[in-house]
């Protein structure tokens, strides 16, 4: 099994990616729950512009003999017995859950430190200066973000020793669920209250992406809804609703984080915002910066 994944894996995420890529975005245009404010066209081009370069940045990670695959450190850490994992002798469906457990945590630790840390906060506001959430926004990450994080799953992968299925299988899920939970879709209220009980629902995800500080600062997951109520992050709705909430940060509420330049310089030409804490996170230093 191991080694089917490990000649196609790549094949088969991209296959599940776009068949909930679709699936979602069908059901956005069916039962939208928000209101677009700006073009869905240029914004899908210069968010799917974004989540290429990370793309090419990561291919060129790999030509530097830099090992960017979370797959292949797992390959690595079974062949050479390395990891927790690999040193006890559970059952493979186990150890399989007990990855899966392990490195979302991990993920929901990353999204917190990238709100937290300032540098890491500078590549993460790209992601959060999309004025509308919907789909594409899943992939809008900017790309040396993409990078730091698949290095920061190959130093979970290889400690844990996670098995090369459990890796496979949380990077299918994450997307998935990443998708799932930016989706700008309409679940009845009923369901949406059952299903957040487990997993991230796009109206507990939608709060994060919130224009106030002390809601983007809440709702950090991305897959488990359990780690935000363990660790009291979680907020159950906006303060201004579902639709009325203002989505982005607040010094870009205009057309620029719509444009594909504009995002990727936006981590090298900003500061933390020191003011007030409701008015987002960030300023900018000057107009010739934007």
């Amino acid at each position: 099994m191991d080694g089917l994944i490990g000649q196609s894996d790549g094949l088969i995420r991209l296959a599940i990616f776009a068949f909930v890529f679709v699936a979602m975005a069908l059901i956005e245009l069916l039962w939208p729950k928000r209101k677009l404010l700006v073009s869905k066209r240029r914004r899908w081009l210069t968010n799917f512009g974004i989540s290429v370069t990370g793309t090419i940045l990561l291919r060129l990670m790999a030509m530097l003999a830099v090992p960017v695959a979370a797959m292949a450190a797992a390959f690595y850490a079974e062949a050479h017995g390395i990891g927790l994992l690999n040193q006890v002798a559970w059952p493979a469906w186990a150890k399989i859950v007990v990855a899966l457990i392990v490195l979302d945590l991990a993920i929901w630790g990353q999204h917190w430190a990238s709100h937290k840390v300032p540098l890491f906060w500078r590549l993460h506001q790209v992601h959060h200066a999309d004025r509308d959430i919907d789909v594409t926004t899943a992939v809008r990450f900017h790309p040396v973000e993409i990078g730091l994080s698949m290095l920061w799953k190959i130093v979970v992968v290889v400690p844990l020793g996670a098995a090369p299925l459990a890796v496979f299988l949380f990077e299918v899920i994450l997307n998935a669920c990443a998708m799932f939970n930016h989706a700008n879709i309409a679940l009845p209220q009923w369901l949406d209250r059952i299903v957040r009980l487990f997993i991230v629902t796009p109206d507990m995800h939608r709060v994060h992406h919130s224009v106030l500080r002390r809601e983007h600062d809440s709702n950090y997951g991305f897959n488990l809804s359990v780690w935000d109520r363990l660790f009291r992050t979680y907020i159950a709705e906006p303060e201004a609703g579902q639709r009325g909430m203002t989505i982005g940060l607040s010094p870009y509420q205009s057309e620029a984080p719509t444009r594909l330049g504009w995002s990727l310089w936006l981590p090298f030409g900003q500061k933390p915002e020191t003011g007030n804490p409701d008015a987002g996170t960030v300023r900018p230093t000057s107009r010739r910066s934007l």
